[in-house]
């Protein structure tokens, strides 16, 4: 079983200007470039691939096109959390058919005062359980409404099928009580760009993060200086980093991403409704945020 570790870019799904369906060829060159600019692998339908707004047989898609230009040393992680178990185990299961290495799970949280404990140790355990391929936990108390019990995430991390967590929340008090919990066989990534660099000093392994896919550089940057114990080299790239990362990707969210992806070259293009685009204004922030990080434009 692959060791969860490093930066892994979490991607835009793709749709034409013109008709809103899937463009799989924008996809796929978006990919290709994530992976030559030093990443270590790619997430397709998490939150910033719009997941929520995807249907079953576009996520397949996505996944195909995935699947066919990430080579076997880097990892494909796909996104399948679903408001019930049931379909939660067949995404997972269609993922590791189509390919997938592993699979990024958010809990359930529509009904979210009814996830209890033992609400989510039995949905957990089940998916874990029956998935073909390891299960990465996914905890995002922005969307989700709540946060995993660290209790639970502990006794979760002892499931053989169980390899990491992605906490996105960006708080050192969550993330820490995640960390007791790391092992050689289970990790703990930030999702959360701003928190990069203070994530990997209080010990996480990696990160999924959005703020990779238009900044991947500065980002390898830290991860790499950390590695090598240059915490002042790694301060001071963060401190580039993070205002884009908490302006483009916290504040403007996907649309923001992908009005970013746009400005350095790769294909962002339109979101899906009912999210709707940056305004101009909003649009020309991004830019200025881009140059201020020092971060190429198109």
């Amino acid at each position: 079983m692959r060791q969860l570790a490093g930066i892994f870019a979490p991607v835009v799904s793709t749709f034409s200007e013109t008709t809103g369906d899937v463009d799989a060829a924008a996809f796929a060159s978006n990919i290709q470039a994530h992976l030559a600019a030093g990443l270590d692998g790619i997430v397709v339908t998490g939150s910033t691939g719009e997941a929520a707004l995807l249907d079953f047989e576009e996520r397949g898609i996505f996944v195909d096109a995935a699947r066919s230009v990430v080579p076997d040393d880097k990892m494909l992680i796909v996104g399948t959390g679903a408001e019930s178990t049931r379909a939660c185990l067949r995404l997972t299961k269609d993922a590791a058919h189509r390919g997938a290495d592993a699979v990024l799970v958010v809990a359930p949280h529509y009904y979210s005062s009814a996830m209890t404990i033992d609400v989510l140790r039995a949905h957990y355990r089940r998916v874990a359980d029956e998935s073909p391929v390891p299960v990465v936990l996914y905890n995002i108390p922005k969307y989700m409404h709540f946060a995993l019990p660290a209790d639970l995430v502990a006794e979760l991390s002892n499931h053989e099928n169980v390899i990491g967590i992605k906490d996105s929340s960006g708080k050192a008090d969550l993330f820490s009580g995640f960390l007791a919990a790391q092992s050689d066989t289970f990790a703990v990534l930030t999702g959360n760009g701003p928190f990069w660099q203070a994530s990997l000093a209080a010990g996480g392994r990696g990160g999924i993060l959005a703020v990779s896919l238009f900044a991947p550089a500065i980002s390898r940057d830290i991860f790499d200086a950390m590695q090598r114990g240059d915490v002042s080299t790694a301060v001071s790239l963060q401190e580039r980093l993070t205002p884009p990362g908490g302006r483009i990707v916290g504040d403007f969210g996907v649309p923001g991403v992908k009005a970013a992806l746009d400005a350095v070259g790769l294909y962002g293009g339109p979101v899906r409704s009912p999210l709707m685009p940056l305004a101009s204004a909003q649009q020309a922030e991004v830019r200025e945020l881009l140059r201020i990080a020092e971060l190429a434009t198109a």
